[in-house]
C-alpha cells in the first residue's frame, strides 16, 4: 500500500536547548511535541527531507553525503553540546530526485556531497527520532527568502510525499532574538500567531496568498525582523495541498510559538 506522508513545520528551539539543564522547564513542552512526531504519522517514513532556516544558498541545495557530518552552528553553549552525535544516514538518491523535481519546475537546484547537517536539523530530529535510523536529507532555503518561490518549491516537491518521504520545515514561528524573554513581545507575537494559525488553516488557495504576504500581518515584521526561520513553513505549506492545522502552540520565552501539519 502506498503511504502518503503529511508535511510538517516544527520549531527547533534555541541552539541545543533540549540537551541542557532546564530547571525552569521552558523547553519541556516543545520537547514533548517533538517526541510525539513519529506517532502523528501514518507510517514510519522511509526518509526525511528537512528544510532548515540555517542554510541559505543561491537557488536551492540538498545534502547528498551518504553519512552527513554535523555542523555545530551555535555559540557559547556548554562544552558537552559540541559532542552531540546524530549519525543518521543520508540519502543521495532522494537528494537527486528532489533536485530534479525543482529543476524540472524551472528552479535552480543542486546537490552538495560534502555539506553536513546543521542544528536546525539534528537537534529536533535527535529528540523526535533519537535512534537516528531514518535517512535524512537537508534542503537549503534560497537566500532571496521569497515566500512565493518557496511555496512553489514545496509544490514541486509534493510527489515525494507519495514515496513515503516526510517533508519537514524546521524554523520558529516567532524569531526575533531581541524579543525573546521580553514581556513586551507577548502581544505582537500573539497577534502574529493568531494570524498565522488562521492563514495555515485557510483553504489551500487562500493559504498561499496569505502566506505570501505574511509581512503585512499584525505583528509580522516584529516577529521576524529577518524571515529565514519562517520561510521553511512555505515549503511545507506548498507541498501540502490539503488541510492545514496547528498541532502545537505554547508561550515560550514570553512569545507565542506554533507548529503545523499539512495533509
Amino acid at each position: 500500500m502506498t503511504v502518503r506522508q503529511p508535511t510538517l513545520f516544527i520549531p527547533h528551539g534555541g541552539g541545543p536547548c533540549f540537551f541542557m539543564d532546564d530547571p525552569a522547564g521552558r523547553w519541556t513542552g516543545m520537547a514533548a511535541f517533538l517526541r510525539s512526531l513519529p506517532d502523528r504519522l501514518p507510517a514510519r517514513p522511509d526518509a526525511i527531507l528537512l528544510v532548515s532556516g540555517h542554510w541559505e544558498t543561491e537557488g536551492f541545495a540538498f545534502t547528498a553525503s551518504p553519512q552527513p557530518p554535523l555542523i555545530y552552528d551555535y555559540y557559547g553553549f556548554p562544552p558537552h553540546t559540541y559532542d552531540l552525535r546524530y549519525d543518521a544516514p543520508g540519502d543521495p538518491g532522494l537528494a537527486g530526485r528532489a533536485s530534479a523535481l525543482l529543476t524540472g519546475a524551472g528552479m535552480a537546484a543542486a546537490i552538495d556531497p560534502t555539506r553536513g547537517l546543521d542544528h536546525g536539523v539534528f537537534v529536533p530530529l535527535k529528540v523526535a527520532w533519537p535512534d537516528a535510523d531514518v535517512p535524512v536529507v537537508e534542503m537549503s532555503v534560497d537566500r532571496g527568502l521569497d515566500p512565493r518561490l518557496h511555496l512553489e518549491a514545496g509544490r514541486a516537491l509534493a510527489p515525494l510525499r507519495d514515496q513515503n518521504v516526510l517533508i519537514v520545515g524546521s524554523g520558529m514561528s516567532y524569531h526575533n532574538m531581541r524579543g525573546y524573554g521580553d514581556p513586551r513581545s507577548t502581544p505582537p507575537s500573539q497577534a502574529f500567531d493568531r494570524w498565522l494559525v488562521a492563514a495555515v488553516e485557510a483553504d489551500a488557495g487562500a493559504r498561499a496568498d496569505l502566506l505570501t504576504h505574511w509581512a503585512e500581518a499584525p505583528g509580522g515584521r516584529s516577529s521576524h525582523p529577518r524571515e529565514e526561520h519562517l520561510i521553511p513553513l512555505m515549503v511545507a505549506a506548498g507541498a501540502g495541498d490539503g488541510t492545514g492545522k496547528q498541532i502545537y502552540g505554547e508561550k515560550v520565552l514570553e512569545t507565542a510559538i506554533s507548529g503545523f501539519r499539512f495533509d
